[in-house]
């Protein structure tokens, strides 16, 4: 007999059968995809400015090359940041912030030529340059964004006292959003934007049961019990009640559009959304009939052509609307167009009627496309992750993109009554560009984190 079996059939004596080793998990860095979409953005800008150059003047300007060298230099060192601190974060992110920080200072650049007194591309790069600064603090020392609820209520009280304190400064252009001491000025909404997104993502994310499955239910609506939703509703109320003192329609139409948003994404009910649209329709009627402010916005917004009618030429809506006009598919070419003509806000409010007339239709679609692209990554992040104060804040931070985009965007194309904000990186503004900047680099952190879930728990713990 040359072996025994046991009661199992295996030879007696004989090793175990190995278990194979289950390969560890490798996730590819996409870092080389980015720095590659870094380029060509940081060429496409250069390209612009150039293009400008040529238009204007039959020549490249003179500073074509340290522009490109300075954009260069701002997105490189932002790439080593989130190539060594977040290794795992969206590839597309930090080249679309690139390329639309790149194209606003092209577009301002060309309006500043038409405004020699006025130059605001060098004040727009300085700002730029911060908001970048910021991006990788942001990336390098927020090393978790769960340590960020910690701070939520400290985030609202910051929020509520940035919105408060423009009371008190002397209103511009009729609405009280700035504060101006000396030369400097800042709009401290822009940031409490980002904060207000803290806070409701930790409320709501503590308390989202609470929110859908009790209080009373009316027809087919299921509201929640007042003790869980007074203390969100009413400090709610009080920024929305603060920004209509102060005549900021646009951040108000912000914020309350970002809390139904992320009132909806906590519970999952439609109905929050239905109300929302009840509200916002219900206060649009009524402050646009009791504030002088609001209600020329609405006139002009319903009968754009009437100064012209009266004889007193085409205003800032009808000009907008003539520059996209004028812009057709393919446009009349950087540095060719006429919208300077729409006076004092053309490189703010509306900056984007620029783009339309010298980029046509076919140059305002990619940047709406690069927006969308933008929105559905920064959504893509917070679904993937698990934990539901990280979810609510990345689809918080891209709604406001989405948000700021589609009410600036409307009016001045004339789809709702202009509001009065800053496009999204493209606009000058100081305060928007740097919140926008914050916006990405947290982001970035939360997409590193969601792609870092699906590593074994020891690289993991390695990788925070």
């Amino acid at each position: 007999m040359t072996g025994s079996r046991g009661p199992t059939g295996a030879r007696a004596g004989a090793s175990p059968p190995t278990v194979p080793a289950v390969p560890a998990v490798r996730l590819p860095r996409r870092r080389g995809t980015e720095l590659v979409l870094i380029v060509l953005a940081v060429l496409l800008s250069v390209y612009g400015y150039c293009e400008v150059g040529l238009a204007r003047h039959g020549s490249v300007p003179p500073g074509a090359a340290g522009y490109g060298a300075g954009l260069g230099v701002l997105a490189l060192v932002a790439h080593c940041a989130v190539r060594f601190r977040a290794p795992y974060a969206d590839p597309l992110l930090l080249p679309i912030a690139v390329l639309l920080n790149g194209l606003g200072l092209v577009l301002i650049y060309r309006l500043d030529l038409e405004t020699p007194d006025d130059q605001a591309a060098p004040t727009q790069l300085v700002w730029s340059t911060f908001g970048v600064a910021l991006f990788i603090a942001v990336v390098v020392l927020v090393r978790d964004h769960r340590v960020l609820q910690r701070y939520a209520y400290l985030s609202a009280v910051a929020a509520l006292f940035l919105m408060i304190l423009p009371i008190f400064f002397p209103a511009v252009n009729g609405a009280r959003i700035w504060l101006r001491i000396g030369g400097f000025s800042i709009q401290p909404g822009e940031f409490a934007k980002v904060l207000l997104a803290i806070f409701f993502a930790s409320y709501l994310a503590a308390n989202r049961n609470a929110l859908s499955y009790t209080g009373r239910k009316i027809w087919r609506f299921q509201l929640p019990t007042m003790r869980v939703f007074a203390p969100i509703l009413v400090f709610w109320l009080i920024s929305v009640g603060v920004l209509v003192l102060e005549r900021d329609l646009g951040t108000s139409l912000l914020f309350f559009g970002l809390f139904i948003v992320m009132l909806y994404v906590a519970t999952g009910r439609v109905s929050w959304i239905a109300i929302g649209l009840v509200l916002a329709a219900g206060g649009a009627v009524v402050v646009g009939a009791l504030e002088p402010h609001v209600n020329s916005r609405v006139q002009d917004w319903l009968h754009p052509f009437a100064s012209i009618d009266a004889g007193q030429g085409p205003g800032q809506v009808a000009q907008s609307l003539f520059a996209f006009a004028a812009g057709g598919i393919l446009g009349a070419g950087l540095g060719a167009g006429h919208s300077i003509l729409i006076g004092f806000a053309a490189k703010s409010d509306f900056i984007l009627a620029t783009a339309g007339e010298e980029l046509g239709l076919v140059g305002l679609t990619a940047i709406f496309l690069l927006y969308a692209l933008l929105v559905e990554r920064g959504y893509r992040a917070g679904l993937a992750l698990r934990d539901p104060f990280g979810r609510l804040l990345a689809i918080g931070l891209a709604s406001i993109v989405a948000l700021q985009v589609f009410v600036i965007a409307g009016g001045v194309m004339g789809l709702i009554p202009l509001t009065g904000m800053a496009m999204p990186f493209l606009a000058q503004g100081g305060s928007s560009v740097v919140t926008n900047w914050i916006i990405v680099a947290l982001l970035v952190r939360i997409g590193d984190s969601a792609r870092a879930q699906l590593l074994p728990d020891d690289a993991l713990e390695a990788h925070r």
